[in-house]
């Protein structure tokens, strides 16, 4: 849909399942199907993975230090 190769497309589902585990241990929700294409869409427009999926995902989910930190080590997990 958007564009992106398959290897990863696989790594932004597995980094959706990993933020999904998260929920209820702070975490009032996972990454959205949503939230995950518009990170395809950011790499797919040129930016890192890393950058997009801490923009389009980790940002909109939590300001808690603690629960960005164990989302930011989830990002560098999967890329």
């Amino acid at each position: 849909e958007v564009g992106i190769d398959v290897e990863l497309a696989s790594a932004l589902v597995a980094l959706g399942r990993r933020s999904r585990r998260l929920a209820g241990q702070g975490l009032e929700e996972g990454a959205s199907t949503r939230m995950l294409v518009r990170a395809a869409e950011l790499v797919h427009a040129g930016m890192a993975p890393r950058q997009a999926c801490r923009m389009a995902l980790m940002a909109p989910l939590t300001d808690d230090p603690t629960l960005s930190e164990a989302l930011a080590a989830a990002i560098d997990a999967s890329f």
